[in-house]
């Protein structure tokens, strides 16, 4: 399919599958399903997971919650080949009859190769993926092959240049990001329109970031928009940049899903008044010291310490944006149970060398210890 044939439709609104509701230590596939019914009977198909989310449980969940129980034609998925889990020739092949097996997709109607960066390119290059994939879409196993990208929009440009059969790329786009130099989520969206590339938005809402925060800020946006959700504006901010064709979405929750329906049912794009508005938010927002994780859990199973380290850093940037308070300590009480604290941290490095924001999550863990683990 042409790439111009993806934009014909308005931006669509995406369930992203990496942040699911949980029961008993594993995915909630009742409520899963739930939530996938109201989504698909509200207009919505668009679903998007990837070999690695919920430990590898995410595209089985799928096939229960959607692929089991609806015709094919109802739905559109997308999912994800992890390049950097490829160590020898016909790894590919592999992977990918394993997730057609997973997911029970027949096909994808979007496949992605997942999380590049300039580490990772060079394991597509190694291992053929370019020339893999165009065999896939010949076979109709593949009906339109992209990437997700994290790393700079010069990389990204040479990435585009070499591979101009690349139909579409998944980028991280939000207000907060927008201008940052670290995540260059502006830079990176201007390079893909300049190729021409319909963009999937990941991170819209900062892994939740950008949807509760300081009570000041949002009551200013309330002040301009009543009724409005938090989460909201983020998700018209990136809707309404030329070339998206999807805004992804990690829904846990039915209320968080029934906002964001709301939200691109009716979509609006953003008015003068809350475009002035989100850009002071934004910069209320970047001149707090907290640290930007998007609780991908990355950086989880391969932790020696098995600490629980997206859950630290939430409670890290909630003492620093709010003050070290009991609540706060009450939190990380849980989250560190039975030893798996920041200060057991042994400075591997596994952490920060998957992580897609290039955090620096050693110092961060020191920092967190200085709060948390200090005796009463």
């Amino acid at each position: 399919m042409a790439t111009d044939e993806i934009l014909q439709k308005k931006p669509r609104l995406g369930f992203g599958l990496m942040r699911l509701p949980e029961k008993d230590g594993g995915i909630d596939i009742a409520r899963l399903s739930d939530m996938a019914d109201e989504f698909l009977e509200n207009g919505f198909h668009y679903f998007d997971t990837a070999y690695p989310y919920h430990g590898g449980k995410s595209e089985t969940a799928f096939k229960a919650a959607v692929a089991d129980r609806y015709p094919r034609d109802r739905f559109t998925i997308a999912d994800k080949m992890p390049v950097w889990a490829l160590k020898s020739q016909g790894d590919t092949g592999k992977i990918f009859q394993e997730q057609l097996e997973r997911t029970g997709a027949g096909y994808f109607d979007f496949y992605l190769l997942h999380s590049l960066d300039a580490d990772h390119l060079k394991n597509c290059d190694r291992f053929g993926c370019w020339d893999w994939a165009q065999k896939m879409k010949k076979k109709g196993l593949i009906r339109r092959f992209g990437f997700s990208f994290h790393d700079t929009p010069e990389l990204l440009d040479r990435i585009l240049t070499d591979h101009p059969e690349v139909e579409f790329v998944q980028l991280q786009v939000n207000y907060f990001d927008w201008p940052s130099k670290g995540a260059n989520s502006g830079e990176c969206y201007r390079v893909a329109r300049k190729h021409g590339k319909p963009v999937a938005v990941m991170e819209p809402v900062k892994g939740g970031a950008l949807a509760s925060f300081r009570r000041d800020l949002e009551e200013k946006m309330r002040a301009v928009s009543p009724g409005r959700s938090t989460a909201s504006w983020a998700l018209r901010f990136s809707a309404a940049l030329d070339g998206v064709y999807v805004v992804l979405s990690g829904m846990s929750s039915e209320d968080q899903m029934r906002d964001n329906i709301a939200t691109f049912k009716d979509l609006e794009p953003l008015s003068g008044t809350e475009t002035a508005c989100l850009r002071e938010v934004a910069e209320q927002l970047h001149s707090a010291p907290t640290v930007g994780c998007t609780a991908c859990r990355y950086c989880v199973d391969g932790c020696p310490q098995k600490i629980r380290i997206p859950d630290v850093i939430r409670e890290y940037n909630a003492a620093l944006t709010y003050g070290d308070q009991p609540r706060l300590h009450d939190a990380y009480r849980r989250i560190a149970g039975d030893g798996h604290t920041a200060g057991s941290c042994i400075q591997c490095g596994q952490c920060e060398g998957v992580c897609p924001q290039h955090l620096p999550i050693i110092e961060t863990l020191r920092k967190a210890s200085g709060i948390f683990d200090r005796q009463p």
